[in-house]
């Protein structure tokens, strides 16, 4: 359970929640494609693929039956967007995002994709990230980050879209209510949400390590080889 007293990142509470997913096509109560993302316009190509709801096309790994997602199966939207387009974020981003200062890299570049985030439902509590924008409006800041309610006054004015495996981990439906807040990497417990993804912190924190054991592990054959060869040119000198 994520720190109950925690102030920087407070609880939101009694949100209403309704599931998207990669590759969900547009319907009358969701007009927007999720092909791409607010952030990512391959969303679906980069994901590895159609990321199906249908409870019994979905694997106890939380994950479709079909393919082996290559982005974190537990995702969310949240209804604020810092970017304008490529080249420009809102002017209001730099003052409302706790976490701006320590991630701005460019004009244009999201600081918000991959920020982590708890979910709450009943005694159960997901972890996810934050990979696109919604539902319906993308400027409620006042609600994302500071104390309004959302803004958004369709679908029972959800105020958080959360994918299949969130669902599936909490036994949410959709327009059921939770609870969720904003944590930082080093809260985020051991859970399938660390298993999978190139874009997961914590497989690339993996990778960093196990190149840095190759790494480790060359070095020391080669310093072995060289005390070997040192060893051999040694006895051969002696023999003369």
């Amino acid at each position: 359970m994520p720190r109950l007293g925690y102030a920087r990142y407070p609880w939101k509470l009694d949100i209403v929640a309704t599931v998207f997913w990669v590759g969900e096509q547009p319907t009358e109560n969701n007009p927007t494609p999720n092909d791409k993302s607010s952030w990512d316009t391959k969303w679906m190509e980069n994901f590895g693929g159609y990321d199906d709801p249908d409870p019994t096309k979905r694997s106890e790994a939380f994950t479709p039956i079909g393919f082996m997602p290559k982005q974190n199966p537990f995702y969310i939207a949240l209804p604020y967007n810092d970017v304008i387009d490529y080249n420009s974020h809102k002017p209001e981003a730099s003052k409302v995002i706790p976490w701006f200062q320590q991630r701005f890299s460019r004009s244009g570049r999201t600081v918000l994709k991959g920020q982590w985030v708890a979910i709450r439902h009943g005694n159960r509590v997901c972890y996810a990230q934050w990979e696109d924008c919604g539902p319906f409006v993308t400027d409620d800041h006042d609600y994302v980050f500071g104390n309004a309610r959302p803004k958004n006054a369709s679908n029972n004015g959800a105020g958080i879209d959360i994918s299949p495996a969130i669902r599936d981990y909490l036994g949410l439906k959709s327009m059921s209510r939770c609870d969720w807040r904003f944590v930082d990497v080093s809260e985020v417990p051991s859970g399938p949400w660390r298993n999978i993804g190139d874009n997961n912190h914590f497989v690339r924190q993996q990778k960093v390590e196990k190149e840095r054991e190759h790494t480790a592990i060359s070095s020391r054959l080669d310093e072995l080889r060289r005390m070997r060869d040192a060893y051999f040119k040694q006895g051969a000198s002696v023999v003369r």
